[in-house]
């Protein structure tokens, strides 16, 4: 029996050798160019450095070997390791995966990529987290985590890690943010229920060691003066955190409480959420008994029954906008912090409706 012929030797692999991955060096004789000119080619930050046709052929070169690039021999070579950070407390809230997204097209357009933790908003996580992208030699973070009051970004920031914050800032002011325009936001939801005839709103508000629930709670106080209504302490309920359980535990402690109501402004939609459960298990309807309105516009909440009527925020252009600004103070570590707002828009859907009872 005739012994089937041997495989054909693939480009940039010898015969008889074993099978190994091809190398810049491999590309660039293939290719005809020096070493260098090939490796800055294929870098998204250096290819406008080499003319667009000798670019075009090393790339083609690379393709036809499956050349990959070694991020380890890179980052060796030149101290840097062209990954981020990407620090997020909880993925599992829907609001996340497109500020993720975000970030990630913009890095990975200049041949960046982002390591990925979830810490369940615990510091010990946190920390540890941290210390072990650093020992990866990421250049920067992104972190989705801030309290008002944080030590370890105040850390951070104090030895110069390049760092940004999304959705989130601290007290001190000179770490760049990307947020939305909270009380842009509430002024508007709160516009809209008053139209709608409603006089006697309850908010819940979020943690009050974030931003975010402080700068909503704090334009919600604003807005009952500008609109003369009774800022009454028993339509304020502070939540622990901002989950469906936390707003739920909310409007049933108003409701055993027998607080007059007829609309909800949430902190957040999971906050909404839980208002959407506790009336359902006291057999009140929304939006006829009760009008409730959330905000962040995360994904499906127009799925619900009602519609919810949210205060979106532009979440993938937060994360774009986090990660321009990152790549900002990686090129320019000595410009001065700025940080960004972005405009937010009210959705009106179905849980809204004018008062039963003024």
């Amino acid at each position: 029996m005739t012994p089937p012929p041997p495989p054909a030797t693939e480009p940039g692999v010898h015969a008889g050798s074993a099978v190994r991955r091809p190398t810049l060096k491999d590309v660039a004789n293939e290719a005809g160019v020096h070493p260098a000119t090939a490796s800055r080619a294929l870098n998204p930050e250096t290819r406008h450095l080499v003319n667009d046709e000798t670019a075009q052929r090393v790339h083609r070169v690379a393709d036809s070997l499956g050349y990959q690039p070694n991020p380890i021999a890179r980052s060796l070579k030149t101290a840097r390791s062209s990954s981020i950070g990407l620090v997020i407390p909880d993925l599992t809230n829907p609001l996340f995966p497109p500020i993720v997204r975000g970030v990630e097209d913009v890095l990975g357009g200049v041949g960046y990529n982002a390591w990925i933790v979830n810490t369940d908003n615990d510091p010990a996580r946190e920390t540890a987290a941290v210390e072990s992208l650093q020992n990866r030699s990421v250049e920067g973070f992104v972190f989705a985590t801030a309290r008002l009051h944080h030590p370890l970004l105040e850390r951070l920031a104090a030895i110069g890690t390049p760092t940004v914050l999304v959705n989130r800032r601290l007290a001190m002011s000179d770490i760049p943010s990307v947020t939305g325009d909270d009380a842009g936001g509430v002024a508007m939801a709160m516009r809209h229920l008053v139209e709608l005839g409603h006089r006697k709103i309850v908010h819940l508000a979020g943690p009050q060691d974030l931003s975010t629930g402080v700068n909503r709670l704090r334009a919600f106080r604003q807005a009952l003066e500008d609109h003369g209504l009774e800022n009454s302490p028993s339509r304020l309920k502070l939540c622990s955190a901002w989950a469906e359980a936390a707003g739920a535990k909310a409007v049933t402690e108003l409701l055993d409480d027998g607080v007059e109501f007829t609309a909800v402004l949430a902190g957040n939609d999971l906050l909404a959420l839980g208002c959407y459960d506790a009336l359902a298990e006291r057999g009140l309807s929304c939006p006829d008994d009760v009008s409730v309105v959330g905000f962040n516009d995360m994904p499906f909440v127009d799925k619900l029954s009602p519609p919810l009527t949210t205060v979106r925020i532009p979440h993938y252009e937060v994360g774009a906008e986090a990660a321009h600004l990152l790549l900002e103070r990686l090129r320019a570590p000595s410009r001065s912090a700025r940080s960004i707002l972005l405009p937010l828009t009210l959705v009106n859907r179905k849980s809204t409706a004018p008062p039963r009872r003024l």
